[in-house]
């Protein structure tokens, strides 16, 4: 008897219990707790769209900030600022890269003056083959060499004024200069350029290598600040500044730098910002494939010590093919790409067709908008520019 009694209490008790799945409560008509699976796929339905609009709103907060700084890569070569210049220490490898990197921004800038010379109409987004719009306006393009000699940015100097000199006349910035190791060499061949880097004590060091070596005083320059800083500069500038200003630059170069910024977009928007049109972007940076966290993470940092621990985030690698795609969103035009392998036993950089690990990309800002069709009321003029 007592035994009924004790076994209905506890049904009376769960019967008045209410069920909560995932905050959900739910009572049948009569009263008692039931479980509804429609209810909690709605209740998890609602989560789910409240971490969606969190994460889109976090995404906007990144976006608006414009930022291409990241703090803790700040902090990271803030501690590394004075070994920039130990050719044996932590950046022995960038030292070693310079055999390639300058080569490789002398060799293009010429390029690109006879490219640019030849055939200014490669730069329009028009243009579907870069070879068949050269080759159908040669003939053009050397009637063009005598009337728009103005497009011709790159390597438009007088080098029988500056023997030695190829690069004399042209303005280059050089984006997260750091100790000033890409700097130095691109004024020394007669660049006027400006380094810039978020990281103060950097630019400390570079600017005290520099002082060093009297050539460099007129040509190179340094500045802590970041690329929007700069970018902004060109609109807030006037027209008394207008030779000093960004938007005057003939080449950006960014060696090994697009791998520790928080922003690429806002990175290619300010590089073409500040670039004149058929300006030159150069960049080296690190494929985001298996082999290059094995590579350039597991053996380069954790195992063989090239590089200090922690130096490179994998997932902040990226691949030719997403970089190309970001660059064209942002008025780029990408001319080449090409792999790059370190060996570490020698120390030495060596051309290579894989760009599984390390790459160097040459993208060219396109001109500027062209100019409105001067027949738009002849359908046969439209077609045969369609065509």
């Amino acid at each position: 008897m007592y035994s009924n009694k004790l076994s209905r209490l506890v049904l009376g008790l769960y019967r008045r219990k209410a069920v909560a799945v995932c905050g959900v409560v739910v009572h049948s008509p009569a009263g008692r707790s039931t479980f509804s699976w429609a209810a909690v796929c709605k209740q998890r339905t609602l989560w789910l769209q409240r971490s969606a609009s969190l994460e889109l709103r976090l995404t906007s907060t990144r976006s608006a900030s414009q930022t291409t700084v990241d703090p803790d890569e700040v902090k990271k070569f803030q501690s590394l600022a004075s070994k920039w210049w130990d050719e044996q220490g932590e950046f022995g490898a960038l030292h070693a890269m310079n055999d390639l990197r300058v080569p490789f921004i002398r060799a293009l800038m010429r390029m690109m003056h006879a490219q640019t010379s030849a055939c200014s109409a490669c730069f329009m987004p028009e243009a579907d083959s870069h070879q068949t719009v050269c080759e159908g306006r040669k003939e053009e393009g050397r009637e063009d060499r005598r009337n728009t000699g103005a497009r011709d940015n790159l390597l438009n100097v007088h080098r029988a004024r500056h023997p030695g000199k190829p690069l004399a006349g042209l303005r280059i910035l050089d984006v997260g200069c750091g100790g000033g190791l890409l700097t130095e060499p691109l004024g020394r061949l007669g660049a006027d350029v400006v380094g810039i880097d978020p990281v103060e004590n950097s630019i400390g060091t570079a600017q005290l290598h520099a002082s060093y070596d009297p050539d460099l005083r007129e040509r190179v320059c340094y500045r802590v600040c970041t690329l929007e800083e700069l970018s902004a500069e060109e609109e807030e500038g006037g027209e008394e500044e207008e030779e000093q200003r960004s938007g005057q630059f003939d080449a950006v170069v960014a060696s090994e730098v697009v791998e520790h910024l928080a922003d690429l977009e806002t990175f290619a928007f300010c590089c073409s910002h500040v670039l004149k049109p058929g300006g030159s972007l150069f960049i080296t940076t690190i494929n985001k494939t298996n082999l290059s966290y094995a590579l350039g993470i597991v053996v380069a940092e954790q195992l063989l010590r090239i590089v200090p621990s922690g130096t490179h985030d994998w997932e902040k690698f990226i691949s030719p093919v997403e970089l190309e795609r970001l660059l064209e969103s942002n008025g780029f035009s990408v001319q080449s790409v090409q792999g790059m392998l370190y060996n570490p036993i020698s120390g030495a950089w060596s051309w290579t067709d894989s760009t599984a690990i390390n790459y160097a990309l040459h993208a060219v800002k396109l001109t500027e908008d062209p100019q409105p069709d001067p027949h738009p009321e002849d359908p046969a003029h439209t077609a045969a520019t369609h065509s």
